[in-house]
C-alpha cells in the first residue's frame, strides 16, 4: 500500500498531467477513459471488465429510457431492468459470503464457502450509475451521447474508490465544457496536499493509536478504552475526508469541481446536523433516490418512520457485509426518529455547548458499533466503556496516550473550523500564496517521508 501510494503520486499522478496537459482539448476525455481504466486495472486487472460492463449496460440503459420517454411502459421497463441488474451485480459482489454464513446459520442448511472478492469502488460506481438512469428517467439530467463521455464519467479514478458518489447531472456539463486554469489547478493542488495531510499525518496516527489500544491483549482501562474510540473517531474522519479533499482537489487538476463531502461533522449539534455534514454526497444520495420515491414525510408519521429505518438500514448495509454494519445504520434510524418527533423541542432549548456533548456522545459509541464486525468484542468494547473495575489505564494504554496525546490535540484542532477561519482571515493578502506554497511543501514533504517510514498505511473505505 505504502509503494503504491509514492508510484501514484510521483509516477502515475505526474505522468497523467503531463500528458493530459499536452494533448489537444479534444483527446482529453478519452485519455482519461484510458488512463482511469488503467488506475483500476492496475490493482485488479481482472475486474476492470465489470467496471466496463457496468458502463456500457448503464450507458445503453440510459439511452432507452431516454428513447421510449414518450412511452411510459417501456421507459419504466428499462429504468427497472438497468437498476436491477445493478443491483444484483452489487449484491453478488458484496454480499453473498453474508448471505451464505447466515444462510448456514440454519440447521439444516450446509452451503459450501463461496470466496468472492470485493471489487474496489463497486459501491461508489453503482450508485453512480444509478443515479444517472433515474436522473434522465425523471428527466434531471441529460442523456448522455457520448459513451467515452459516460465512461470518463464513472471511472474518473480521482473519486473513483473513495467518493465522493458524483452525480451526472453535476457533472455532465463539465465533461464537455470544463475550462482548465492555473487558479483551479493551484487550488486544487492545495486542496489535495491538505487531503494528503489529513490521511498521512493524523489518520494514520490516530489508526496505529487505535490499533494499539483494542487489538493488544492488555486491559485498557476505563479511560483507556475511550481513548481508543476516540482515536478511531479521528481516524476515519480524517481518512474519509482526507480522500475525499484529495479526490476534489485532483479534479480540480483536471478542471473539474466535486461538490463537498464533508463540513466539519464534528461540530454538529444534533445527530441530524452531523448527518447533514458527514458523507454529504451519501445522505444526499439516499435521500433522493430511496426516501424520498418511498414517499418520504408525505404519507403520515407511521410511512415515515418506516421509510427512515429503510433508508438507514440500507445506509448501514452500503457500508458493509456484516450485520454490525445493519446494526450501526438502525442506531443512528432510530436515534434519528427519537430526535424528530421526541426531543427536538428539549434539545433547541439546551446550550449550544451541551447540545455539541449529546451528539458526539452518540457518534463515539456509534463508530464502535461500527468497527467491532464480530458481536462478542462489540460487546465486550461496550461494556468496558462503563466498567470502573479496572481502573482508569493500564500502564500499557496511559504509555500509548502519552505518546500520541498531542497528535489527538492536533486532531481536535483540525477537525473543527478554527484552521479555515484563521485563513479566510489572511486569504487576501498581498503575500499569502508564499505561506500557502510553503505550507503545502511542508506537508508534501512530511508526508512523503511518513510514507516511506510508515508500514501501516490502512485505507478504511476499501470494503465499501
Amino acid at each position: 500500500m505504502v509503494f503504491s501510494s509514492l508510484v501514484f503520486l510521483f509516477a502515475y499522478l505526474t505522468l497523467t498531467l503531463l500528458v493530459y496537459y499536452t494533448i489537444g482539448y479534444k483527446f482529453r476525455n478519452i485519455f482519461l477513459f484510458v488512463i482511469n481504466l488503467v488506475f483500476y486495472g492496475w490493482g485488479e486487472p481482472l475486474l476492470v471488465f465489470l467496471m466496463v460492463f457496468n458502463i456500457f449496460f448503464n450507458y445503453l440503459g440510459g439511452w432507452f429510457v431516454d428513447k421510449y420517454r414518450s412511452n411510459q411502459k417501456k421507459k419504466k421497463l428499462f429504468l427497472i431492468l438497468t437498476c436491477v441488474l445493478d443491483i444484483g451485480i452489487l449484491a453478488v459482489f458484496k454480499y453473498t459470503n453474508m448471505i451464505t454464513e447466515t444462510l448456514n446459520m440454519l440447521p439444516f442448511l450446509s452451503i459450501g464457502k463461496v470466496d468472492i472478492s470485493l471489487p474496489i469502488g463497486i459501491s461508489f460506481y453503482t450508485f453512480q450509475t444509478m443515479s444517472y438512469v433515474i436522473d434522465v428517467y425523471r428527466n434531471d439530467a441529460p442523456v448522455s451521447r457520448n459513451f467515452i463521455n459516460f465512461g470518463t464519467y464513472v471511472a474518473l479514478f480521482p473519486q473513483l474508490i473513495a467518493g465522493p458518489i458524483v452525480r451526472y447531472r453535476d457533472v455532465a456539463y463539465q465533461l464537455e465544457h470544463r475550462t482548465e486554469t492555473f487558479d483551479r489547478f493551484t487550488k486544487g493542488v492545495k486542496l489535495f496536499c491538505i487531503g494528503l495531510g489529513k490521511k498521512v499525518l493524523i489518520a494514520n496516527q490516530m489508526g496505529a493509536l487505535t490499533t494499539a489500544l483494542f487489538e493488544g491483549t492488555q486491559t485498557n482501562g476505563f479511560l483507556g478504552t475511550w481513548v481508543g474510540i476516540i482515536a478511531y473517531t479521528f481516524q476515519i474522519y480524517f481518512d474519509f475526508s482526507g480522500y475525499s479533499d484529495m479526490a476534489c482537489g485532483l479534479g480540480n487538476m483536471f478542471g473539474f469541481e466535486f461538490l463537498k463531502n464533508f463540513n466539519y461533522p464534528y461540530i454538529a449539534t444534533s445527530i441530524t446536523d452531523f448527518w447533514r455534514r458527514w458523507h454529504i454526497s451519501l445522505s444526499t444520495w439516499f435521500k433522493e433516490y430511496v426516501y424520498i420515491p418511498l414517499g418520504g414525510n408525505r404519507k403520515g408519521v407511521r410511512r415515515q418512520i418506516v421509510n427512515l429505518l429503510i433508508v438507514w438500514g440500507l445506509t448501514g448495509l452500503w457500508h458493509g457485509a456484516s450485520y454490525n454494519f445493519i446494526f450501526w445504520g438502525l442506531y443512528y434510524g432510530i436515534l434519528l426518529i427519537v430526535e424528530k418527533f421526541l426531543l427536538k423541542k428539549f434539545l433547541d432549548k439546551l446550550p449550544t455547548v451541551l447540545k455539541h456533548i449529546y451528539t458526539m456522545f452518540i457518534v463515539i459509541i456509534g463508530w464502535g458499533l461500527f468497527y467491532f464486525t464480530d458481536v462478542s468484542q462489540l460487546f465486550a468494547f461496550l461494556g468496558n466503556l462503563f466498567n470502573f473495575s479496572d481502573g482508569l489505564f493500564s500502564e500499557y494504554s496511559l504509555n500509548f496516550t502519552l505518546n500520541y496525546l498531542p497528535m489527538m490535540c492536533i486532531a481536535l484542532i483540525a477537525s473543527t473550523p478554527l484552521g479555515a477561519t484563521v485563513y479566510n482571515k489572511i486569504a487576501h493578502t498581498k503575500y499569502v500564496w508564499i505561506a500557502e506554497t510553503i505550507f503545502c511543501g511542508i506537508i508534501l514533504f512530511v508526508s512523503t517521508a511518513s510514507l516511506v517510514n510508515q508500514s501501516y498505511n490502512p485505507f478504511l473505505y476499501f470494503r465499501f
